[in-house]
Formats: C-alpha cells, structure tokens, sequence
C-alpha cells in the first residue's frame, strides 16, 4: 500500500508573512527535494519537488493551494462604551470617534477538502506532511485527515495549531457504528415528498 491521503478538511488561516518564513527553511519530508512557492492574484501555490529521479519531468507532483485575503487587524481591542444614561448619544460637539490602530494583513487560508487543498498524488503524503507542519504554526483553523503510511491507518486533528486527540472506526457496513445514527435518512425524511 502506498502512503498516502484519504481523507482531508482544513480551515487554516495564518498570517501570509507567517507562511514565508516558514517555508524559508521548512523541515522536509525525505522524499521532497524543495518546495516550490507561486503567488497568482489572490492564490498562493506550494508545489512539491520530488527528490525521485525517476518521476517525469511533466508528472504533476503535490501542491497545496491557498487563498490570500487581507484582514484587518487592531493593535488593541475597542473597548466597551456603554451608553450614557437617557440613550445613546452619537456624537456631540468637540468629540470624535477614535478607531484604535490598526493594521491590514494578508493570511493564507487553506481551506476545503482533499482536492481543494492538496493536490495532484505524486509525493502527496509528503506535502500532506508539509501541511501538518503549517497546521501546527497557525493561528487559527482545523486540519483533520485521514492518512496511510506504511501500510498503518492515522487519523489527525490539528485545532489552533495544537495537536488534538483523533481517531478513526472502520466498519464493514457505513450503516454500521457511532457515525451512522449521526446522518440523514433520505429514504424516510418527513420534509421530502
């Protein structure tokens, strides 16, 4: 069995400046030989090097695919004005509305499934590895997946960069198990007719 990905479902968000540093010297899977990183419009494409000769030159190796937004981001959190007695009061003469400082960032934000996020198959279990790297450096978001490598089912679940306890139940019938009350039943649902 050849390693690697299943299943996947990312809603990673980091700072884009958080990204390039990360990716200056990132920690490689031994079967990438660098990485590549491409800016088009708001799409940001990290592209695997394969350090397998005997690829082709034209095998379309792993990527992981990114969209960039900016959003903008306080120095401080506004605080809470209440209301003066009587009713709010917008504005009166001599006072100005003071916006705490703020800043515009640009994040990288994978997010979606498999396909979505990571794709093409060659050396994809490495990027895939390149991916929990940035998990586990991001600000926010969800990395959970189901994975192969050698032959060993692992199932992962990365929340706010921290990693978190997952586990997988393979059953022989879908019907079967704790995840098959949790769905719909199409076949007998009250709202179809």
């Amino acid at each position: 069995m050849n390693d690697c990905v299943f299943k996947l479902h990312s809603t990673l968000e980091l700072p884009l400046e958080d990204l390039h540093e990360f990716l200056d010297d990132p920690p490689l899977p031994e079967e990438l030989e660098s990485i590549d990183l491409t800016r088009r419009n708001n799409t940001l494409i990290v592209s695997a090097v394969a350090d397998d000769d005997s690829l082709s030159k034209y095998t379309p190796t792993a990527q992981l695919k990114a969209s960039v937004t900016e959003n903008r981001v306080y120095e401080e959190p506004p605080e809470e004005q209440k209301p003066p007695a009587g009713g709010p009061r917008w504005g009166g003469p001599g006072e100005e509305d003071e916006m705490p400082p703020s800043e515009l960032v640009e994040y990288a934000c994978f997010k979606g499934d498999r396909e979505t996020v990571l794709q093409n198959t060659a050396v994809q279990y490495a990027m895939f590895e390149v991916l929990r790297d940035i998990a586990r450096i991001a600000e926010k978001g969800t990395l959970t997946a189901i994975t192969a490598r050698d032959g060993d089912l692992t199932a992962t679940r990365i929340v706010d960069g921290e990693d978190r306890p997952a586990s997988l139940e393979v059953v022989e019938d879908p019907s079967e198990g704790p995840a098959a009350s949790k769905g719909v039943d199409w076949r007998n649902n009250e709202f179809i007719s």
